[in-house]
């Protein structure tokens, strides 16, 4: 790595290594493929076209979003089989009718008797098919109905017997598995998710209704799982870039994270211990990586230019909006991170952390490449 490439940097930025991502996502693709589902990325961490580029490459154009925002965002790229993967409601359907005119297979995801009566009465009186799927709370952490709910058999009757409305299948996310404590829990969640989704869809075609999808996956389940049995996709998202939560849980390795954020010290408090960073809350976002894990990263581990931690324990400790704290006792650490001197900080949370850049500068083997990557942020509608 050479560390002149960062210099023109203003900090703190995204830094994205490309050859990290591209290992990820052929992983990834190669999971998939091996267990014969289809793989349909959850790109609300990287908001980003280039991204799904790479993607496409392996014959992955399905993508899942988080936002009409990002749904638009991604159709106006060429992607045109979306999955909407947050509850509509009323308020959302002329949006989603402008996709549809444009071309876009757009699905879109519900778990309300309510919602669903009022899309199919909507759907028929705009004359707009519509593409839903029923969410399944398959641990009780997220949105959703539960597989043995009476109530998901009068969902799926509604939608199923709507004029312009289209019962594609059930999904879910197992957002419980954040909460495993390493990877065995995570493989037990990993089948729970799949027992719940497939129960789910076999209640309904046992009532004599079309369920073709079964779509399930959170980055851990996914990574973890060893059984994909009667799943159609999958989608994980996370892992594009991987973080320090993953790691922790055991989904991934430090060499795996992709992400990091360039930072430049400061100011040095010696009395206190102290180096200051102009990464703070915002740059790093406030997620901890500490929920069952052997070790409390604090806000993200320090490391240097070429990505390697300068001390195993070297964390950011302490965030304020734009200024990030470094605690050590080591009075070599003020001469090794003298005043502008830059670093690399591996975030906790790879979305959250994100979140706060429209853009990446994507680094490979010798630097910095010329072009950075874009990304779509925010609620408004894309333009």
């Amino acid at each position: 790595m050479n560390p002149e490439a960062f210099e023109q940097l203003i900090t703190p930025c995204l830094l994205l290594d490309k050859d990290i991502l591209e290992r990820n996502i052929e992983r990834m693709h190669n999971k998939a493929l091996s267990h014969d589902v289809q793989l349909r990325t959850h790109l609300k961490t990287a908001k980003s076209v280039d991204v799904a580029a790479l993607l496409k490459k392996y014959g992955h154009t399905g993508v899942t979003v988080s936002t009409l925002t990002e749904a638009e965002y991604f159709a106006e790229a060429g992607y045109d089989d979306i999955l909407y993967a947050v509850s509509i409601e009323p308020s959302k359907f002329l949006r989603v009718k402008k996709l549809y005119q444009k071309g876009i297979k757009l699905k879109v995801i519900l778990d309300d008797v309510e919602v669903a009566r009022k899309l199919a009465e909507w759907a028929s009186a705009e004359t707009c098919p519509v593409e839903c799927l029923i969410e399944i709370d398959s641990d009780g952490h997220r949105a959703g109905i539960a597989a043995d709910d009476a109530q998901l058999l009068v969902l799926a009757r509604i939608l199923a017997e709507a004029s312009h409305v289209t019962l594609s299948g059930v999904m879910t996310h197992g957002g419980g598995a954040y909460y495993c404590a390493d990877m065995q829990q995570a493989r037990q969640h990993a089948e729970l998710e799949r027992e719940q989704c497939v129960k789910a869809a076999e209640r309904i075609r046992q009532a004599e209704i079309h369920c073709p999808i079964i779509s399930i996956g959170s980055t851990p389940t996914v990574v973890a799982a060893q059984s994909f049995e009667n799943v159609t996709e999958i989608r994980p998202g996370v892992y594009v870039f991987f973080d320090l939560f993953q790691m922790g849980l055991g989904v991934c390795s430090m060499d795996d994270i992709a992400l990091t954020v360039l930072a430049r010290v400061i100011g040095h408090h010696r009395k206190q211990n102290r180096i200051f960073i102009d990464a703070g809350g915002l740059a790093l976002s406030k997620d901890r990586s500490t929920c069952d894990q052997k070790q409390d990263f604090g806000y993200g581990l320090v490391c240097s230019v070429d990505a390697k931690p300068i001390l195993s324990n070297l964390i950011v400790s302490q965030v304020n909006q734009e200024h990030g704290v470094i605690n050590t006792t080591d009075e070599a650490m003020f001469d090794i991170l003298a005043i502008g001197s830059l670093v690399r900080i591996m975030p906790n949370h790879a979305c959250m952390t994100a979140a706060a850049y429209n853009n990446y500068f994507v680094v490979d083997g010798e630097g910095l490449e010329v072009s950075c990557w874009n990304r779509c942020n925010g609620w408004s509608q894309w333009c």
